[in-house]
Protein backbone atom coordinates (compact mmCIF):
# COMPACT_ATOMS: atom_id res chain seq x y z
CA UNK A 1 0.00 0.00 0.00
CA UNK A 2 2.89 2.32 1.21
CA UNK A 3 4.38 1.72 -2.21
CA UNK A 4 1.53 2.55 -4.37
CA UNK A 5 0.97 5.63 -2.77
CA UNK A 6 4.83 6.65 -3.62
CA UNK A 7 4.09 6.18 -7.04
CA UNK A 8 1.11 7.78 -7.19
CA UNK A 9 2.63 10.81 -4.95
CA UNK A 10 5.81 10.54 -7.31
CA UNK A 11 3.74 10.25 -11.26
CA UNK A 12 1.07 12.51 -10.26
CA UNK A 13 -1.51 13.86 -12.81
CA UNK A 14 -1.96 17.37 -12.60
CA UNK A 15 -4.92 18.75 -14.52
CA UNK A 16 -4.76 21.98 -16.67
CA UNK A 17 -4.18 25.11 -14.15
CA UNK A 18 -6.93 26.75 -16.05
CA UNK A 19 -9.63 23.91 -16.30
CA UNK A 20 -8.77 23.52 -20.15
CA UNK A 21 -5.59 22.59 -21.97
CA UNK A 22 -3.45 19.46 -21.23
CA UNK A 23 -2.36 17.85 -18.14
CA UNK A 24 1.07 17.43 -17.07
CA UNK A 25 3.32 14.60 -14.99
CA UNK A 26 5.08 15.14 -11.83
CA UNK A 27 5.98 14.69 -8.41
CA UNK A 28 3.22 16.14 -6.00
CA UNK A 29 5.53 17.31 -2.53
CA UNK A 30 1.78 18.16 -0.65
CA UNK A 31 0.32 14.75 -1.56
CA UNK A 32 3.22 12.82 -0.09
CA UNK A 33 3.17 14.53 2.71
CA UNK A 34 -0.25 14.47 3.56
CA UNK A 35 0.40 10.67 3.42
CA UNK A 36 3.58 10.11 4.81
CA UNK A 37 4.02 13.45 7.59
CA UNK A 38 3.82 12.91 11.15
CA UNK A 39 1.48 15.52 11.79
CA UNK A 40 -0.43 15.12 9.09
CA UNK A 41 -0.79 11.44 9.84
CA UNK A 42 -1.35 11.13 13.43
CA UNK A 43 2.44 9.92 13.43
CA UNK A 44 1.75 6.75 11.52
CA UNK A 45 3.10 8.22 8.04
CA UNK A 46 7.27 7.74 8.97
CA UNK A 47 5.97 3.57 10.47
CA UNK A 48 4.33 3.31 6.92
CA UNK A 49 7.79 4.14 5.40
CA UNK A 50 9.77 1.61 7.80
CA UNK A 51 7.38 -0.81 7.17
CA UNK A 52 8.66 -0.30 3.51
CA UNK A 53 12.11 -0.80 3.72
CA UNK A 54 11.65 -3.56 6.44
CA UNK A 55 10.13 -5.47 2.94
CA UNK A 56 12.48 -4.62 1.00
CA UNK A 57 15.00 -5.74 2.53
CA UNK A 58 13.49 -9.36 3.56
CA UNK A 59 12.72 -9.80 -0.48
CA UNK A 60 16.26 -8.87 -0.84
CA UNK A 61 17.12 -11.27 1.42
CA UNK A 62 15.27 -14.19 -0.14
CA UNK A 63 16.68 -12.88 -3.68
CA UNK A 64 19.95 -13.21 -2.22
CA UNK A 65 19.32 -16.97 -0.24
CA UNK A 66 17.74 -17.96 -3.46
CA UNK A 67 20.88 -17.20 -5.73
CA UNK A 68 22.03 -20.40 -5.77
CA UNK A 69 18.88 -21.83 -7.37
CA UNK A 70 17.97 -18.85 -9.51
CA UNK A 71 21.30 -19.18 -11.18
CA UNK A 72 21.11 -22.77 -12.10
CA UNK A 73 17.77 -22.56 -13.83
CA UNK A 74 16.60 -21.69 -17.32
CA UNK A 75 15.13 -18.85 -18.51
CA UNK A 76 13.24 -19.22 -21.62
CA UNK A 77 11.65 -16.61 -24.15
CA UNK A 78 11.37 -18.69 -27.25
CA UNK A 79 14.04 -16.39 -28.97
CA UNK A 80 17.72 -17.50 -28.47
CA UNK A 81 18.66 -14.17 -28.29
CA UNK A 82 16.48 -12.59 -25.72
CA UNK A 83 17.17 -15.74 -23.80
CA UNK A 84 21.24 -14.83 -23.64
CA UNK A 85 19.92 -11.00 -22.83
CA UNK A 86 17.56 -12.04 -19.87
CA UNK A 87 19.90 -14.51 -18.75
CA UNK A 88 23.08 -12.22 -18.80
CA UNK A 89 21.07 -9.54 -17.29
CA UNK A 90 19.93 -11.66 -14.53
CA UNK A 91 23.26 -12.88 -13.83
CA UNK A 92 24.79 -9.26 -13.61
CA UNK A 93 21.92 -8.29 -11.13
CA UNK A 94 22.31 -11.68 -8.58
CA UNK A 95 25.59 -10.80 -9.12
CA UNK A 96 25.07 -7.08 -7.25
CA UNK A 97 22.77 -8.40 -4.64
CA UNK A 98 25.60 -10.91 -3.55
CA UNK A 99 28.14 -7.87 -2.92
CA UNK A 100 25.75 -7.04 -0.19
CA UNK A 101 26.06 -9.87 2.39
CA UNK A 102 23.73 -9.61 5.61
CA UNK A 103 20.56 -8.33 4.08
CA UNK A 104 18.44 -9.67 6.84
CA UNK A 105 18.53 -12.25 9.16
CA UNK A 106 14.85 -14.30 8.72
CA UNK A 107 16.46 -16.26 12.02
CA UNK A 108 15.01 -13.57 14.24
CA UNK A 109 11.78 -13.70 12.76
CA UNK A 110 10.49 -16.74 15.08
CA UNK A 111 12.60 -17.58 18.09
CA UNK A 112 11.86 -20.06 20.75
CA UNK A 113 11.74 -23.70 20.36
CA UNK A 114 10.64 -25.81 17.64
CA UNK A 115 7.47 -26.64 18.04
CA UNK A 116 6.44 -22.83 18.94
CA UNK A 117 8.37 -21.55 15.82
CA UNK A 118 6.27 -23.95 13.55
CA UNK A 119 2.92 -22.69 15.42
CA UNK A 120 4.27 -19.11 14.81
CA UNK A 121 4.91 -19.89 10.77
CA UNK A 122 1.81 -21.55 10.06
CA UNK A 123 0.06 -19.27 11.85
CA UNK A 124 1.93 -16.47 9.94
CA UNK A 125 1.59 -18.18 6.44
CA UNK A 126 -2.41 -18.15 7.30
CA UNK A 127 -2.50 -14.68 8.25
CA UNK A 128 -0.88 -13.67 4.76
CA UNK A 129 -3.18 -16.01 2.79
CA UNK A 130 -6.40 -14.14 4.05
CA UNK A 131 -4.22 -10.72 2.72
CA UNK A 132 -4.50 -12.38 -0.66
CA UNK A 133 -8.02 -12.98 -0.48
CA UNK A 134 -9.17 -9.60 0.42
CA UNK A 135 -7.47 -8.07 -2.79
CA UNK A 136 -9.75 -10.03 -4.36
CA UNK A 137 -12.90 -7.33 -3.00
CA UNK A 138 -10.70 -4.47 -4.45
CA UNK A 139 -12.43 -2.78 -6.84
CA UNK A 140 -9.99 -1.39 -9.13
CA UNK A 141 -8.60 -4.15 -11.77
CA UNK A 142 -5.49 -2.46 -11.96
CA UNK A 143 -4.85 -2.25 -8.47
CA UNK A 144 -5.70 -5.79 -7.73
CA UNK A 145 -3.30 -6.51 -10.31
CA UNK A 146 -0.39 -4.61 -8.55
CA UNK A 147 -1.43 -5.91 -5.33
CA UNK A 148 -1.92 -9.52 -6.15
CA UNK A 149 1.26 -9.36 -8.05
CA UNK A 150 3.20 -7.57 -5.23
CA UNK A 151 1.47 -10.28 -2.29
CA UNK A 152 2.74 -12.98 -4.21
CA UNK A 153 6.08 -11.28 -4.80
CA UNK A 154 6.66 -11.24 -0.54
CA UNK A 155 4.64 -14.60 -0.48
CA UNK A 156 7.63 -16.28 -2.64
CA UNK A 157 10.22 -14.48 -0.55
CA UNK A 158 9.06 -15.66 2.39
CA UNK A 159 8.40 -19.61 0.69
CA UNK A 160 12.39 -19.04 0.02
CA UNK A 161 13.07 -17.91 3.81
CA UNK A 162 11.46 -20.72 5.52
CA UNK A 163 13.21 -23.24 2.80
CA UNK A 164 16.71 -23.95 2.38
CA UNK A 165 19.57 -25.60 4.99
CA UNK A 166 18.62 -23.59 7.70
CA UNK A 167 17.01 -19.62 8.79
CA UNK A 168 20.13 -18.17 9.21
CA UNK A 169 21.99 -15.72 7.40
CA UNK A 170 24.73 -17.07 5.10
CA UNK A 171 21.93 -20.28 4.36
CA UNK A 172 20.58 -20.67 1.02
CA UNK A 173 18.41 -22.75 -1.67
CA UNK A 174 19.13 -24.50 -4.50
CA UNK A 175 18.00 -27.22 -7.44
CA UNK A 176 19.32 -29.92 -4.79
CA UNK A 177 17.48 -28.29 -1.50
CA UNK A 178 14.67 -30.85 -0.49
CA UNK A 179 10.88 -29.99 -1.24
CA UNK A 180 11.94 -26.85 -2.63
CA UNK A 181 10.97 -25.36 -6.30
CA UNK A 182 9.90 -22.04 -7.27
CA UNK A 183 7.28 -21.70 -10.07
CA UNK A 184 7.80 -19.29 -12.96
CA UNK A 185 4.90 -17.23 -11.74
CA UNK A 186 6.70 -17.32 -8.10
CA UNK A 187 10.45 -15.79 -9.89
CA UNK A 188 8.02 -13.22 -12.03
CA UNK A 189 6.20 -11.89 -9.38
CA UNK A 190 9.53 -11.78 -6.90
CA UNK A 191 11.27 -9.52 -9.37
CA UNK A 192 8.62 -7.28 -9.81
CA UNK A 193 7.73 -6.91 -6.69
CA UNK A 194 11.31 -6.32 -5.66
CA UNK A 195 11.58 -3.75 -8.54
CA UNK A 196 8.40 -2.03 -7.80
CA UNK A 197 9.82 -1.23 -4.09
CA UNK A 198 13.25 -0.21 -5.33
CA UNK A 199 11.92 2.19 -7.26
CA UNK A 200 9.35 3.53 -4.40
CA UNK A 201 12.95 3.51 -2.13
CA UNK A 202 14.42 5.79 -5.07
CA UNK A 203 11.37 8.18 -5.40
CA UNK A 204 11.36 8.58 -1.36
CA UNK A 205 15.27 9.76 -1.61
CA UNK A 206 13.89 12.50 -4.27
CA UNK A 207 11.09 13.77 -1.90
CA UNK A 208 14.05 15.25 0.83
Amino acid sequence: HTSINIHLCDKYLFPAKTGFGSTTWGQNLEEFQSRFDPELTNKQGPQRLKNLYFAYLVELRAIAKAVPYLMQGGFYTGDQTEDADLKKGVFNFLDVIKSFPDHFDESQLFKGNTKEMKKLKTEFILHFRNISQIMDCVGCDKCKLWGKLQILGMGTALKILFSGDSMSPGSTVNTTSKDFQLTRTEIVALFNAFGRLSSSIYAIESFR
